[in-house]
């Protein structure tokens, strides 16, 4: 391993994945991204690539392209008007359809067990659904 890092300059001179700095270059890694990830058997180093072009895709576009919050009750809505869902389908995370129904109208706030399971059931981040004004400021 010391030997491949001996020179880092001649790695990234032989074409080494560097630090994305355009949409060409995302465009261009994305697709060997998706290559690598259809392989059925990828090897220990095709793994690796697929681990750093995760990164150097992922840091780009949240440097370039960030997602906005947004309140959760539109975050909510959003996600019933997508999957064509009824307020009667979120019964389960919230336990009521009166509960789904005050949380939609903004007279209650989602509790912690309702994030949890809204996260679970959308397969999205809690933090999707915890309130902008009320994240801890990093």
């Amino acid at each position: 391993m010391t030997t491949v890092l001996a020179d880092p300059a001649k790695m990234i001179a032989k074409g080494a994945p560097h630090v994305i700095h355009n949409d060409a270059e995302l465009a261009a890694y994305t697709e060997v991204l998706f290559r690598l990830t259809s392989l059925a058997r990828p090897s220990r180093s095709e793994e690796e690539a697929i681990e750093l072009l995760t990164l150097l895709i992922e840091r780009y576009e949240e440097t370039n392209y960030p997602i906005p919050s947004a309140e959760p009750i539109s975050v909510v809505r959003s996600l019933l008007e997508h999957q064509n869902l009824t307020q009667r389908d979120l019964v389960p995370e919230f336990g009521s359809e009166s509960a789904v129904s005050m949380f939609l109208s903004g007279e209650r706030k989602l509790t912690l067990r309702q994030i949890r399971k809204l996260s679970s059931r959308f397969k999205l981040s809690a933090d999707v659904f915890i309130n902008p004004s009320r994240k801890p400021k990093s």
